[in-house]
């Protein structure tokens, strides 16, 4: 596949259009279909780079020095088929080992996070995240410790009742709390303190919310 082909295909797998292609680079739509065509032999570096910023592939991939497609990567994670409330802990499915299925993803969608193979995925239930994520969304939860949560990352977490949520999590040393913050719209959505003595015997953090698709993607 020469240059221009592979350019045509990244960009329809990003459905992205040449006019907006062209925008992003300062160029004609036109001139994005010679690149496309093969009319331009010579593409400048600092445009290869833009393109294969904007594609999210490797510029050696454009240039056709690697060979296999980067967008056919693929990874296969856990997940938990358990609806996790976006607030307040609710009631629902413990999430249980014979809960688990499998989901495989673009490396591509995952970016850095891509074949972490501890990496699970819940999915979102409820409104009091939606500022971030919808409801419904997948979420990508890499197991953490708490030393290196850091205040404002999403979290997913349990009272010890198997209630499961996700929200933002603030550690106030001056109170000795934790703090699980909303981030909605809707300002009836409440915090949920926890005081740091009581954590162990009062609540479990699985991990921090790296990733979350709306939409749910295809390989």
């Amino acid at each position: 596949m020469d240059i221009g082909n592979r350019l045509r295909v990244a960009r329809q797998k990003r459905n992205l259009t040449l006019a907006f292609v062209g925008e992003v680079l300062g160029k004609t739509e036109a001139t994005v279909q010679r690149y496309e065509s093969g009319n331009i032999k010579n593409l400048k570096l600092d445009t290869i780079e833009q393109l294969a910023m904007l594609y999210d592939v490797p510029p050696a991939y454009l240039m056709g020095w690697q060979a296999e497609d980067p967008l056919s990567f693929s990874s296969t994670y856990n997940f938990y088929d358990a609806n996790v409330a976006a607030g307040l802990p609710t009631s629902i499915e413990s999430i249980l080992e014979d809960d688990v299925q499998k989901i495989t993803l673009p490396d591509t969608f995952m970016g850095k996070w891509a074949n972490h193979e501890d990496i699970f995925f819940v999915k979102a239930n409820g409104d009091s995240m939606n500022k971030v994520f919808l409801d419904g969304s997948l979420l990508a939860v890499k197991p953490t410790e708490i030393e290196n949560i850091r205040n404002d990352d999403i979290v997913l977490f349990s009272n010890g009742d198997n209630e499961y949520s996700v929200k933002r999590i603030f550690v106030d040393t001056e109170r000795s709390e934790i703090i699980f913050s909303p981030d909605s719209n809707d300002r009836s959505f409440r915090q949920y303190v926890v005081k740091l003595n009581n954590l162990e015997n009062n609540i479990s953090i699985y991990g921090k919310v790296v990733k979350y698709f709306t939409e749910p993607p295809c390989s």
